[in-house]
């Protein structure tokens, strides 16, 4: 007699049929059925630094700024991966080049959300809601979009990879979640063991001398612990970098082998690097070197579909310009959206450039927003789905099309 094991392992494996546990209603088997294409949102929680990723590089005051957390311009070692000659890319994302000399991956640099808040969870629920007062928000943006759209009736049409529903997802429309497996780390104290070996052997015979560095050093490792531990709680339990690539594979090949699956949401954490942030060479680079491995094989593990999917991927704030004693950045405003995608009118960095001067920057730290995040949604949305204006309020309500994003995405 076959097991029940065995004989869900067969379901899962014949004709391209999936699976999947929904939520609090159980399982649910769902044949493939034809889609008007997929949208598939990213969200970096933790705050990345967006001028790690897109970097303008004519900007003086982006390395006067960063001693040594800068990257290098184009042609140097380590150097950025030269855009259209003023922004480069970070070399660890050197895996999604083809796409931008294809047209199928475009950046809104300056973008973000009008809201002043420096925390994470508020910023987040911002971004998932697309309300700047999320608190009254009643449904996630993507759960407002499955209830606007012609419902195919397939179980599979709205996923959720992680182990809660996020709030993006909630609202009266039922979302599927798979739950994750493996989540990465959000890095390590940056702190030398040699060099507090050297200290404490230089002070450790000076009562007074000894006891304020006791002192210092205790001081010190609170700090550091608070640090590390608000960069943990900053990815709201989001599985890190290291588990992306699997993922994305996964995601991939359950779009190619059903087309029905319209919405996917993933969230990645590790992002909040106010200690040791590293330029070319460090966390922030080999975080971002496995994102963009796991977009890659993203879009090839969409095969065909790739030219019907549009893949946007946020974070809820920037980080400061200039870098902090920590060799970090701290929490910032303004960001950079990707949106890749066969629709994706690409190889374009999009939105209006407000400069790093002293006096252009936000409150005197920050890289303004010259571009609210919810014409970005407004625009992929729209674009990937054929939605008016007035379809779009439903959803984003304060919604206000950008002419900059003008065919960023379309059908």
């Amino acid at each position: 007699m076959i097991s029940r094991r065995a004989l869900l392992r067969q379901l899962i494996m014949a004709g391209g049929y999936c699976l999947l546990p929904l939520g609090r209603s159980g399982w649910a088997l769902a044949s493939p059925q034809p889609s008007n294409g997929h949208l598939i949102v990213v969200l970096m929680r933790g705050a990345v630094d967006g001028l790690s990723i897109v970097t303008p590089y004519r900007e003086e005051n982006y390395y006067a700024s960063r001693a040594t957390i800068a990257i290098a311009p184009p042609g140097q070692t380590d150097g950025l991966l030269d855009l259209d000659g003023f922004f480069g890319l970070n070399p660890n994302l050197a895996s999604l080049m083809p796409l931008w000399q294809n047209r199928t991956l475009a950046f809104v640099q300056a973008s973000g959300s009008p809201s002043e808040t420096r925390s994470h969870f508020e910023a987040q629920d911002i971004m998932e809601t697309a309300m700047l007062n999320s608190a009254q928000a009643s449904q996630g943006w993507m759960n407002g979009l499955a209830q606007i759209l012609p419902d195919t009736h397939s179980s599979t049409r709205a996923l959720n990879f992680g182990n809660t529903l996020p709030k993006i997802f909630q609202g009266r429309y039922n979302v599927a979640s798979v739950p994750n497996g493996l989540h990465g780390g959000n890095g390590k104290s940056s702190v030398n063991p040699q060099m507090d070996s050297a200290f404490s052997a230089m002070y450790g015979g000076n009562e007074e001398l000894g006891s304020l560095y006791k002192q210092a050093v205790s001081a010190r490792d609170t700090e550091m612990q608070d640090l590390q531990d608000e960069m943990q709680n900053a990815g709201k339990g989001a599985p890190g970098a290291d588990a992306f690539v699997q993922q994305s594979e996964k995601v991939g090949m359950m779009i190619r082998r059903d087309p029905s699956i319209e919405m996917v949401f993933m969230d990645v954490g590790g992002w909040d690097t106010h200690v040791g942030q590293g330029n070319a060479k460090g966390q922030l680079a080999n975080r971002l070197g496995k994102l963009g491995d796991g977009l890659m094989a993203l879009a090839q593990n969409l095969g065909d579909e790739y030219q019907n999917t549009t893949i946007l991927v946020m974070s809820e704030f920037g980080r400061t310009v200039a870098q902090n004693g920590n060799n970090g950045t701290d929490h910032g405003h303004g960001n950079v959206a990707w949106v890749m995608g066969g629709r994706v009118r690409g190889g374009k960095v999009y939105g209006q450039w407000p400069g790093l001067r002293p006096n252009q920057l936000w409150q005197g730290r920050d890289l303004a927003v010259t571009t609210d995040f919810r014409s970005v949604i407004g625009s992929v949305v729209g674009g990937q789905f054929g939605l008016s204006d007035a379809a779009l309020r439903q959803i984003i309500p304060d919604y206000a099309p950008s002419g900059g994003l003008y065919g960023l995405v379309s059908a």
